[in-house]
């Protein structure tokens, strides 16, 4: 089989190219670190039996120019870059992993959590612009928090937050009971999490149903001293929404690991004081690198 990786940090990782090719000898890797767009990914995976990708789109029109795959793995867990259905009709495989990555994102996550709180990103930040500003934040400590999205990653992130004693909230389409006893959550509705969350933390799948779930109506309906932090996909927030509840304290501040554009090009959104980013590395721990690398391979 002739395969071909189109994600750069897979073509790049010298473990993960050493043990596909000893097990499909006939690999291409992408080794300009190019991003795809749709013509140039057909160009690209025109000849190619199997695919490892990333984000790229993997549209119907894709798989229906690109009769000679027989096989998309994905790197990664999320599958809103797939026409999954599409890939099914046509006789293709999608090759899947939910949750392999979970422990690093909901470390991130987490980490997220105690920066904002504990004012570490800011005063970082203003230190090294020597001010010697003494704000040291809240406690994450009893906090409220509130989980969108209790799947993989969000019950890891449960779990976490066991020791800080925090009244953990959690909202999900499916039932997560056994969940929220086993963490001593509780479950309930994603308005009421959004009127009492001291922080939200959204962990949930690109959908038609979660386009644009976070709006200036959310925003205005959150507390004014409520953080939100998003590691799941951009889109699920209405970002022009978000850059003006920064700027003008609607809420008190955001972490975000994805962007509705990546990367983000709205540096003026980039530069808000109460706005922490890192660029789209959740899941990309050494340990959930290897991890995924392995589920695609």
């Amino acid at each position: 089989m002739k395969i071909k990786v189109t994600t750069i940090s897979f073509s790049n990782h010298k473990i993960l190219r050493k043990e596909l090719l000893q097990a499909f000898p006939n690999t291409i890797f992408n080794e300009e670190g190019k991003r795809f767009q749709q013509e140039e990914l057909i160009d690209y995976l025109n000849d190619a039996d199997g695919a490892i990708i990333g984000l790229d789109p993997m549209t119907h029109e894709v798989f229906q120019r690109l009769p000679h795959l027989k096989i998309v793995s994905k790197f990664g867990v999320g599958l809103d870059n797939i026409d999954v259905e599409s890939a099914e009709s046509q006789g293709k495989a999608i090759g899947w992993t939910g949750g392999v990555n979970k422990r690093s994102v909901a470390e991130q996550t987490v980490g997220f959590m105690l920066g904002l709180s504990r004012n570490l990103f800011r005063s970082g930040f203003s230190l090294k612009l020597g001010n010697w500003n003494k704000d040291g934040g809240f406690q994450l400590s009893g906090k409220t928090v509130g989980i969108v999205g209790c799947g993989h990653i969000g019950t890891e992130v449960l779990k976490l937050l066991q020791p800080f004693g925090c009244e953990l909230l959690v909202c999900d389409i499916l039932d997560k009971s056994k969940e929220a006893q086993i963490y001593n959550a509780q479950q309930t509705d994603f308005q009421t999490i959004i009127s009492m969350a001291d922080i939200i933390s959204l962990h949930i799948p690109l959908t038609p149903q979660t386009h644009y779930l976070v709006d200036k109506e959310v925003f205005n309906k959150m507390k004014p001293s409520a953080y939100l932090i998003n590691t799941s996909r951009g889109s699920v927030i209405r970002q022009i929404d978000l850059k003006h509840a920064l700027a003008n304290q609607v809420i008190a501040g955001a972490a975000l690991d994805v962007f509705e554009e990546e990367p983000p090009p709205d540096q003026e959104f980039l530069a808000l004081p109460n706005l922490v980013t890192t660029p789209h590395i959740g899941g990309n721990a050494e340990e959930a690198v290897e991890a995924m690398g392995r589920s695609a391979i």
